[in-house]
């Protein structure tokens, strides 16, 4: 569990985050509909179809997960209220960044913490840190990193692409990307090999479903670039359910997303040890200015905090597996399709609904029925499986009971029953 159920409420929170909504809000699982009604933590109601016709915008129900291009996720109105307090507000940005330092170290048990403009540029700016650490000549020098190492170590199938390449992210901080190992996989004298060289900044891991083939433990390899002298950055991007346990690989930073599963604007979280967190800082005197977290943003961090402290993990969980049980089985009653629960694969805590979709049946296979989904409205988006085996997958985390009806009842409409 990433928070201890006991912490205190963090006193900034509630001086920064009051705004219009905020008070009185009921606590989670409290209330008269408690028994009945699910704590969704970044999950507010169903969005008013103002907007989208406002703006002449397409409905979508988005069953593939925090996705980037679908908008990532939902807000919870406490998070909504806070922003909308910080818009009309001034703050001295500093006095900002340390109550969020503040807030990250008491949720993650991290040593210190950071916000940033998103992952992205936390992966760019936790790089540029191990080079250039708290020198304000280095800082300003970046991207040109002469006379710093610049070597950025990582295993081949960790250079993941996220909508653009890990490897990219590195580059933009003057970096080079070393990759060690294939992409079947890595071991522990692959990464020895790319640690060897004088020039090396960093060691780069990340900890996504993305990641492919097989490889040593994180643990294992933090240790070995410690034992070289050499920092370890880790790529958490979806996992702030796991932050406790990414840090406990003992990997200087940490980055994952407030805005994924914690529900918060666009930021990028940066937590580990003190000195290389400050490092992060300290580029917002060079490249980090173009990545710097808004006023808006961190305060939606602090109230997205909050509301994780406020969930009853084991109520969630077990919310999360019943809606899954439950998807499996009426989407398993539809023709051609046989359906199934599979864990994340990475560890995060909650189950995805695995549909396989049999042609000979169906007349369709998996990638018509994908793009016969998303032709609808409201376009639904799942996320995509194996095409070979002819899958697609659904994540229901931030879906309301209206929104699944309707995936079923189009799977229903499309296959027949």
């Amino acid at each position: 569990m990433v928070v201890d159920p006991g912490l205190a409420r963090p006193a900034e929170v509630d001086r920064l985050c009051a705004g219009p909504g905020n008070a009185g809000r009921e606590p989670a699982g409290g209330g008269r509909d408690a028994g009945r009604r699910e704590h969704r933590p970044g999950v507010g109601r169903m969005a008013p179809m103002g907007l989208h016709t406002a703006y002449g915008l397409s409905r979508i129900i988005n069953a593939r997960g925090p996705y980037t291009p679908l908008g990532v996720s939902r807000s919870g109105d406490g998070v909504g209220a806070a922003v909308a307090g910080a818009l009309s507000e001034f703050f001295v940005m500093d006095e900002l960044q340390e109550a969020a330092d503040r807030a990250l170290a008491r949720f993650t048990g991290a040593e210190a913490g950071t916000v940033v403009h998103c992952t992205a540029s936390a992966i760019t700016l936790a790089v540029a840190a191990a080079m250039t650490g708290e020198s304000p000549e280095r800082v300003e020098a970046l991207p040109d990193t002469t006379g710093m190492p610049g070597a950025v170590v990582l295993p081949a199938g960790h250079a993941v692409n996220y909508g653009h390449p890990i490897v990219q992210a590195v580059r933009l901080a003057g970096a080079v990307p070393v990759p060690v190992g294939t992409e079947a996989g890595f071991t522990l004298e692959d990464l020895e090999t790319g640690l060897a060289r004088q020039d090396v900044a960093c060691l780069l891991l990340v900890s996504s479903r993305l990641v492919r083939g097989a490889g040593a433990e994180l643990a294992d390899a933090v240790a070995l670039a410690h034992r070289r002298g050499v920092p370890v950055v880790v790529d958490g991007a979806a996992q702030d359910f796991r932050v406790g346990e990414l840090l406990a690989t003992g990997a200087d930073l940490v980055a994952i997303s407030g805005q994924k599963y914690l529900g918060s604007p666009t930021a990028g979280l940066v937590v580990g040890r003190t000195g290389a967190v400050a490092a992060v800082r300290a580029q917002e005197r060079g490249i980090g200015r173009a990545m710097k977290a808004s006023k808006e943003a961190v305060i939606g961090v602090l109230a997205a905090l909050e509301a994780r402290q406020e969930l009853d993990l084991a109520v969630w969980q077990q919310q999360q597996a019943d809606k899954v049980a439950d998807f499996v089985e009426r989407a398993g009653a539809v023709r051609g399709i046989t359906a199934s629960s599979v864990p994340d694969p990475t560890g995060l805590p909650f189950a995805r609904a695995r549909l396989v979709v049999d042609p000979a049946v169906s007349a369709m296979d998996s990638a018509a029925l994908d793009e016969a989904l998303r032709a609808g409205s409201p376009s639904i988006w799942a996320m995509p499986g194996r095409r070979d085996a002819q899958e697609l997958l659904f994540e229901l985390v931030p879906l309301t009971p209206d929104e699944i009806d309707a995936i079923l009842a189009r799977l229903a409409e499309l296959l027949g029953r």
